[in-house]
């Protein structure tokens, strides 16, 4: 079947007349495609401006950095063996192997989080916060996460050496226990009932998730920690190497200076995990997929009852036009000139929808990223992907109404009332 740009032309001249000369049904039917298209596309918006926001935030812990852990963050107890259950934890000794035998690393910074059973507390004066962030760590945590001290300064080696009671402050935490501006550096405050001095303030995080453990933090000397909460042994290692170029080569190297300080035998495994940036986004970016294959999965009920409405209101279409049909294929109309008419106005119809709801779904997703804060993001590939099936649905559903009018018989058409 070979048809001429002319028919094609007067195809879908007569499909746009057709459709203007029934707007209320052939609104219906575009608003059953649009839906479901605008779901696809501003569902995927809205999930890439999360995988961008989690990147962002996964970035933002430094640029670079080996986290070496006694189990993988996302590890199942269940399924942990005898001998994995008793593996030595991370203690500091791994941090300065580390820094003494790693050529390519550039910073380490062992951290450990404290938790009371009733929750931290922090007092100045009749001041309180509640449930901040309780960290030990090293002088080398502002250059492995990439933070910076607002006012004051950061603890040095000297500092965790001797012990000293001494800490760094969270923004959050200084803006409620020095209101209005009050001078913070070389007060003196409560941790949990031990007095600390403030030699400095953290500059403000921004986090796309709520508030950022930084803002909230009462850092000490590890040193300090260990003195303080001498049963709270087990550590998580940040590590810096020297640029990102070289991340390959400092894994392989923190390995090796790991199994060799850690007694780990030549024909068994590591006894701890080294976990990156990348691994993470890796992680995020397995279930993002997954939520997308659900939001297909819901969507297409969407499309396909679109594509019903689209195959009802043709078939009434068919019925409506019997003697128009019989009119033309009088004058000498071909089948294919019937078929490729109604085959038209739905795939019009349903394309109609379809655009609407690209331009709907597109300015939902990024309105709401606006609104959380997350990176703007146009889903291109959904985007064609949804005027595509959009298309394909008309297509589809215009199939059997377009065969039912071409097999019309001209004179019993031209007899219909």
């Amino acid at each position: 079947m070979i048809l001429s740009w002319v028919e094609i032309r007067n195809s879908i001249m007569l499909a746009l007349s057709s459709i203007r000369g029934n707007k209320f049904r052939a609104g219906l039917t575009i608003l059953g495609v649009m839906i479901g298209v605008s779901s696809v596309i501003g569902m995927a918006a809205i999930i890439d401006g999360l995988n961008g926001a989690m990147n962002q935030e996964i970035d933002s812990k430094g640029s670079h950095i080996i986290m070496v852990r006694t189990f993988k963050s996302n590890v199942d107890w269940d399924n942990l063996t005898d001998s994995e259950r008793n593996r030595p934890e991370i203690t500091e000794s791994e941090a300065l192997a580390i820094q003494k035998n790693c050529t390519l690393v550039d910073g380490v910074a062992p951290q450990n989080h404290f938790y009371l059973q009733g929750g931290n507390e922090v007092k100045f004066k009749n001041r309180k916060y509640n449930s901040p962030q309780i960290i030990g760590s090293w002088p080398d945590y502002l250059k492995v996460n990439n933070k910076e001290v607002r006012e004051g300064r950061f603890i040095t080696h000297i500092d965790n050496q001797i012990k000293a009671m001494v800490c760094v402050i969270g923004f959050d935490v200084a803006k409620i226990l020095f209101p209005d501006g009050e001078r913070a550096i070389g007060q003196e405050i409560r941790v949990n009932g031990n007095k600390f001095q403030v030699i400095g303030i953290m500059e403000k995080v921004k986090s796309n998730f709520g508030n950022d453990e930084v803002n909230e933090m009462i850092l000490m000397p590890l040193g300090t920690s260990k003195k303080l909460y001498p049963w709270d042994k087990a550590l998580t290692l940040f590590v810096k190497p020297v640029t990102k170029d070289v991340m390959e080569e400092a894994l392989d190297e923190v390995t090796s200076t790991l199994r060799i300080h850690r007694n780990v035998p030549f024909n068994e495994k590591d006894n701890f995990v080294l976990e990156t940036q990348e691994e993470f986004k890796d992680l995020i970016g397995g279930i993002t997929d997954k939520v997308y294959l659900v939001m297909l999965v819901i969507t297409s009920v969407g499309l396909m009852v679109g594509g019903i409405g689209v195959m009802n209101i043709m078939l009434v279409s068919v019925t409506e036009r019997t003697r128009e049909i019989g009119v033309r294929k009088a004058i000498g109309a071909k089948r294919s000139n019937i078929i490729l008419q109604f085959l038209t106005e739905a795939m019009t119809l349903s394309a109609t929808g379809g655009v609407i709801g690209i331009l709907f779904g597109t300015t939902v997703g990024l309105v709401i990223n606006f609104a959380l804060d997350w990176p703007l993001s146009l889903p291109i590939f959904w985007i064609i992907v949804g005027f595509v099936v959009s298309v394909t649905v008309g297509l589809v559903s215009g199939v059997y109404p377009a065969i039912k009018a071409s097999r019309l018989d001209p004179i019993e058409a031209l007899r219909y009332e």
